[in-house]
């Protein structure tokens, strides 16, 4: 699986997801470890990732399927929306009371732009940009939002026609993307995307 972290430094406020005076997400393992933690999680969804990703129509259950799928060895809440606050710094990933609404909205906006078929290369990766920025910025689980997206996004790019070659990922550049398309500048994450995109043999 091509591992894009998701970036541990959030603020969280009355956190139930994690075991009491720590930091660390309730987990089946009992890992109160955060270390052990990490690492079972990553074999856990690392596994996952190889087999096949859920089936269905690249809608809100689509994801949040995907999400249970990699995380169901790991957490009670895999493929539930969170219903805690979060933020990364000064900025604030959208409010739980809010994550419906929103999620409602960015994929009847994906399905009007017909998954993002029929499009070349580059108008792709602009729009899917788009659409992983503003899904980032919901942040719809309480964990392991980078790799649910890049999971999800994988399914929609072959529908769309634009397969994805993963092993092209440079985690580094591609997270700074992400940040850099919640603050408003998607060029950057566009360009990840497109270097991602499979050219088609002639």
């Amino acid at each position: 699986m091509a591992r894009i972290p998701d970036d541990p430094a959030y603020g969280v406020i009355d956190d139930p997801y994690c075991y009491p005076d720590t930091q660390v997400l309730i987990n089946f393992q009992d890992h109160t470890d955060e270390d052990d933690l990490r690492l079972f999680e990553l074999a856990m969804t690392t596994e996952r990732f190889g087999e096949p990703l859920p089936a269905g129509h690249l809608s809100v259950n689509h994801f949040f399927a995907v999400h249970r799928h990699l995380f169901q060895d790991v957490y009670a809440w895999a493929g539930k929306p969170r219903t805690v606050r979060m933020a990364k710094g000064q900025s604030h990933f959208c409010f739980p009371e809010n994550i419906h609404p929103e999620l409602k909205w960015l994929f009847a906006k994906l399905r009007a732009d017909r998954f993002l078929r029929d499009l070349s290369p580059a108008d792709f990766a602009k729009k899917a940009a788009s659409f992983l920025a503003h899904l980032n910025a919901i942040h719809a689980f309480r964990d392991g939002n980078g790799r649910a997206q890049l999971a999800f996004f994988t399914l929609l790019a072959a529908r769309a026609g634009h397969p994805l070659s993963l092993d092209r990922i440079e985690p580094a550049p591609f997270l700074a993307a992400m940040i850099a398309s919640f603050r408003g500048d998607e060029a950057p994450l566009a360009a990840q995307i497109e270097r991602l995109v499979e050219v088609p043999f002639a």
